[in-house]
């Protein structure tokens, strides 16, 4: 099992993400994950700088941590030509250890366009045909590709990697697992769902990595942990369905009147307690994940870093970052 850490674009500043990605290697955090938003899910998150620009902040910063994009929509706010183009410069600053993670993508961030928003079953086939295109544009050479929702005419990029890096899918349902089974390089998720990991194996999945994310919000008491949370993160109560459909932070503000600090508790391990963020990591082990990342709410980065690599690491049975890379 490998952890990662968060790097959480919607609450930080583009120059605070670069500075603890740093801090995350020097922990030994094995990977990290950081978000591709336009708009932040609520104005109290405050943030929501263009990754590529971060990542390539990141890949000076750092020198052996693995760094993947948790996730990225190739489909409709930037065209998968793009997004082919940019992850393999972001593998080529980074050799062998970044990873281009892609999803079907939310309303908030992709309505900005002004190309309306597909319902899932379309945003999926999109999905696919993005991830076809980018293989196709990784193989080298000039490409074209007419497809049924993206065209590409002549189009080469000139600076490959000597490898490309590997394309995890999210899911979050099964039609969805199928789909990063059968076409991705791993899967990527944030609930305990055994199902989900089983239909991603059956699809192609079975010896591919699984990545899953929990939040955590580390602090002093757990009711400041609950308050912190429910202050700057309450869309991790808000329903599954409302985070793909809704399209302002301001939607998300009007929901989250409807989340309260018990619902906060449920989702978020908020507090100082150890063996409670390692229960909640076992129970992704449990669900057949062997990726876990988590994601510390709030300003207390630092200490939470520290927090975890003290409190947290030495009681998990996890490969080190300098172990997965003498592999």
């Amino acid at each position: 099992m490998k952890l990662g850490y968060t790097l959480s674009s919607e609450e930080h500043a583009p120059n605070d993400l670069v500075r603890h990605a740093a801090m995350a290697e020097e922990a030994g955090f094995a990977f990290a994950s950081i978000s591709d938003h336009y708009h932040p899910w609520v104005d109290e998150q405050g943030h929501s700088p263009f990754v590529w620009s971060v990542l390539g902040g990141i890949a000076q910063a750092t020198e052996r941590i693995v760094v993947g994009t948790g996730v990225t929509c190739p489909t409709l706010r930037i065209h998968p030509a793009i997004i082919a183009q940019a992850a393999a410069t972001a593998e080529c600053m980074m050799p062998g250890r970044f990873y281009l993670g892609v999803g079907s993508g939310e309303n908030l961030n992709e309505h900005i366009i002004g190309e309306g928003w597909p319902e899932t079953g379309i945003r999926q086939e999109m999905l696919e045909e993005a991830i076809d295109i980018i293989r196709h544009l990784w193989e080298g050479g000039y490409q074209s590709y007419y497809g049924e929702f993206f065209a590409v005419e002549n189009a080469r990029i000139y600076t490959m990697p000597d490898s490309p890096p590997p394309i995890h899918v999210a899911a979050s349902g099964p039609k969805a697992a199928e789909l990063a089974g059968r076409t991705g390089d791993g899967l990527i998720s944030v609930a305990t769902n055994s199902e989900l990991v089983q239909t991603f194996e059956e699809a192609g999945g079975n010896d591919k990595p699984k990545y899953a994310q929990f939040h955590v919000c580390w602090a002093k008491t757990e009711d400041e942990g609950v308050q912190t949370a429910l202050r700057v993160w309450p869309n991790a109560a808000t329903p599954g369905a409302l985070s793909a459909e809704l399209p302002l932070p301001s939607h998300f503000k009007a929901a989250a009147e409807l989340v309260r600090e018990d619902d906060i508790a449920k989702q978020v391990v908020c507090g100082p307690d150890p063996d409670r963020q390692a229960a909640k990591i076992k129970e992704y082990t449990d669900a057949g994940f062997d990726h876990i990342y988590v994601h510390q709410i709030g300003p207390n980065q630092e200490e939470f870093i520290d927090f975890f690599k003290r409190e947290v690491m030495p009681g998990l049975d996890v490969e080190t970052l300098a172990e997965v890379l003498a592999r």
